[in-house]
């Protein structure tokens, strides 16, 4: 038990590191959904907010090692939510289609100033898109680190 815990300690990076991301990482992913839910309103959506919220999980793994973050965020989850993002994606599409035209914004708003839920389908499409980019990317960051494992330059 002693073993694992001075292992676990000496994974990741120093002590300052690993404090300041305790701190910072809830309001990157807070700040991260914020872009999300206001990308048709401000500049953002769900391209920038689903990169901001990969970079959350990315700067535990590089802080705390790749065990902790895969145990908030693993493999096969973020396989889960790549793939929740394309479906929703393409359900929206097709929903559209249905009422005569693809991507046909079938709810009523078509966007008023200063109202939040006046924009109709693209609130949706920017949360499919987040979890579309924020899952790939995060995967793609994990399969770097794997593959440096693989190839003996850990040190």
């Amino acid at each position: 038990m002693r073993q694992k815990n001075l292992r676990n300690q000496r994974s990741g990076m120093t002590l300052i590191v690993k404090t300041i991301t305790r701190l910072t990482i809830g309001l990157i992913l807070l700040f991260g959904i914020y872009i999300v839910l206001h990308g048709h309103i401000t500049p953002g959506g769900g391209f920038a907010g689903g990169v901001i919220i990969a970079l959350s999980f990315i700067h535990l793994m590089l802080a705390f090692g790749k065990d902790l973050a895969l145990k908030k965020l693993s493999e096969v989850q973020a396989s889960f939510f790549e793939s929740l993002g394309a479906i929703m994606f393409l359900t929206i599409a097709i929903l559209g289609f249905v009422g005569g035209y693809f991507f046909l914004n079938f709810f009523s708003d078509k966007g008023e100033p200063f109202r939040l839920f006046s924009a109709g389908i693209i609130p949706l499409c920017n949360v499919a898109i987040c979890f579309k980019v924020g899952a790939g990317l995060f995967a793609i960051f994990a399969a770097l680190v794997f593959l440096k494992i693989g190839s003996g330059e850990e040190k």
